[in-house]
């Protein structure tokens, strides 16, 4: 039975060519992680190799065998990413060499924070050479995440060190924080294959979050909605696999020619492809200083896209080794959230320069230096509050979690939304009321006889694109379709309330034989639109109801009639009869009867109806 308490930790290697790390790898787990013709035939890995051990009953720990040759290095940030300690391996025979400090950079600056140094191949040297080579290394990784770090020899032909590294890498596996699983579920994919039987199989590192078989995952950049079918995790079928785990995924609804290296799976709907992200970066003090819109190759996650690197107005280039603020266009769409490290190298030559950290995924068109310090440094209701604060009108809980890469939960820990799940600024929302005042105010004082403005009238001018919810938040009064402020009311003059009367006992007198409405408004006498007006607040009032466009009733009326039908329960009648009734023409009967129908008196059944 698979140990659900059992926790996962994913090392890689980092060193030199040839300083033994595929040997080491295979010496410790007994697995071969060169799988290419080429590699074997060469002796070099090319390309991301994998294996694992279960260092104790509880630890088990995932190895990321990756290349050292200078020219595979982009397939080496395809793994790097995903690690949580580093093995960072020096041959006793040559010590430290080129790539030896390249992967090392790269470690530091994609947050890898702990791990060991192995001196392979100390069996080809004397004592005093290996000491000598320890005294090296130890001076190397001074000031480093490595400082202090266990420095172990070994020899993966002799067996020398191996119990000794064994012990250390349990003992730094342990020390590892484990991955969180309460965000959404996100997977890197370093592979894609075939496998008989199964169908498409991707793998990759969890970076966050669960996924379990049966559910649906996103692929990104694409958009495609697929099925898991399956998932495994080092060799063994589970039904579920979360952050920090290898693992492997079996897709339905996609061919493995579809898949590439650098796309992502991950929850349904939960995040948006950047082709423009602002971040922090940090330049190697091997490199040279940038100039604005310098071309650079992008490496996150497993993914590579060329990009353009821009600087803020102003700004030049942060001396090496200190921190900067850029702005970087992608050539491409990837998925990435704030958080998300990166690096990055020159086009010409081809070397690693620098790397960072994502700071926003949907960036305004203005790169501010002052802005970015806050989403750099500032709180998580401060990074908040400054995303909200952008939009033209708040935003959703789902934007948030889409810009943030927060759990829901985490954000709503954080700032309370101003109504339902919507997320409006203090300052946006004042002066959406006074704004709301002062059109309400207006409205009112140009229409005294009506009893508020149309409610989508007043969302478009006031809460355009704003979701419906935050019209509650502006202290106003709402009826039916109508808004006003709460100190409105109808306040009739004498010769409107005269006028009103009239109207209204134009159509009271007349029952059910009402005249037009055109005639009822000319004996109102005052001009026809302050008429209109007033038989609106005589409908709205329910002293008057609207039958259909032509037909106006008065309550009184509709009254006698209910109580003559509810004599006759149960009757069947035609139009003939009704005309009979009530003395009303064919043109009044059938839009009466139709209104009957629609308040439950009647209920038609071919050519006659049944009082109910």
């Amino acid at each position: 039975m698979r140990n659900n308490r059992m926790k996962h930790v994913v090392a890689g290697t980092a060193g030199h060519i040839d300083h033994g790390k595929t040997a080491l790898v295979r010496a410790l787990t007994g697995i071969e992680t060169d799988r290419l013709r080429e590699e074997k035939e060469r002796g070099i890995s090319i390309d991301l190799g994998f294996a694992h051990l279960d260092l104790s009953p509880d630890v088990r720990l995932a190895i990321v065998d990756v290349p050292g040759l200078e020219r595979f290095i982009k397939n080496m940030l395809a793994g790097v990413g995903g690690i949580d300690l580093a093995l960072l391996v020096v041959a006793a025979d040559e010590s430290i060499k080129p790539q030896t400090r390249e992967h090392f950079e790269i470690c530091r600056l994609v947050g890898i924070s702990s791990g060991l140094v192995v001196l392979t191949k100390s069996d080809l040297v004397d004592p005093e050479i290996l000491e000598l080579v320890r005294m090296e290394v130890e001076d190397f990784t001074r000031n480093s995440f490595l400082e202090g770090a266990p420095v172990i020899a070994v020899s993966s032909i002799t067996g020398s060190g191996m119990h000794e590294l064994g012990q250390s890498l349990l003992a730094a596996a342990r020390a590892v924080p484990a991955r969180s699983a309460n965000r959404y579920f996100r997977l890197p994919i370093d592979r894609a294959f075939t496998m008989r039987g199964f169908g498409t199989v991707v793998t990759g590192t969890l970076a966050s979050g669960v996924v379990s078989a049966g559910e649906d995952a996103e692929l990104h950049p694409s958009g495609r909605l697929l099925r898991v079918r399956g998932i495994q995790t080092h060799g063994q079928a589970v039904e579920m696999a979360g952050a920090g785990q290898r693992t492997a995924i079996n897709l339905t609804g996609i061919e493995v020619a579809e898949l590439a290296r650098g796309m992502v799976l991950a929850e349904p709907g939960r995040f948006r492809d950047a082709k423009e992200i602002d971040c922090s970066f940090e330049l190697l003090a091997s490199a040279k200083p940038l100039k604005n819109r310098t071309p650079v190759h992008f490496h996150t996650g497993t993914a590579e896209v060329e990009a353009i690197l821009r600087l803020p107005a102003g700004a030049a280039s942060p001396p090496p080794g200190e921190p900067g603020y850029a702005r970087i266009t992608l050539r491409e769409p990837l998925l990435m959230l704030p958080g998300d490290r990166f690096i990055m190298r020159m086009f010409s030559p081809v070397t690693t320069i620098g790397g960072g950290v994502v700071l926003d995924v949907s960036p305004p068109r203005r790169l501010s230096v002052e802005r970015l310090r806050i989403l750099d440094h500032g709180s998580l209701p401060q990074r908040i509050a400054l995303l909200v604060s952008e939009s033209a009108c708040g935003l959703s809980l789902a934007d948030l979690v889409a810009r943030t890469g927060l759990h829901e939960s985490e954000i709503l820990a954080a700032r309370q939304p101003s109504a339902g799940d919507w997320f409006v600024s203090p300052e946006w929302l004042e002066s959406r009321r006074k704004l709301a005042q002062e059109l309400l105010r207006e409205f009112h004082r140009l229409n005294p006889l009506l009893p508020g403005m149309p409610k989508e009238d007043f969302r478009t001018r006031v809460l355009a694109g704003a979701p419906a919810v935050l019209l509650e938040e502006l202290g106003l009064v709402t009826e039916g379709e109508t808004v006003r402020l709460a100190s409105h009311r109808v306040a009739l003059h004498q010769a409107e309330e005269e006028a009103a009367r009239r109207i209204e006992e134009a159509f009271r007198r007349a029952g059910l034989a009402v005249p037009s409405v055109a005639d009822a408004l000319g004996q109102s006498g005052v001009e026809p639109a302050r008429a209109k007006t007033l038989l609106q607040m005589l409908l709205k009032q329910q002293r008057l109801v609207r039958i259909s466009a032509e037909l106006v009733v008065h309550s009184s009326a509709l009254e006698t009639l209910r109580s003559d039908l509810l004599k006759k329960k149960g009757s069947r009648f035609g139009v003939t009869e009704f005309k009979d009734w009530t003395g009303v023409s064919r043109k009044y009967a059938i839009p009466l009867l139709e209104f009957l129908d629609r308040q439950r008196i009647t209920r038609r059944e071919g050519e006659s109806r049944i009082v109910l």
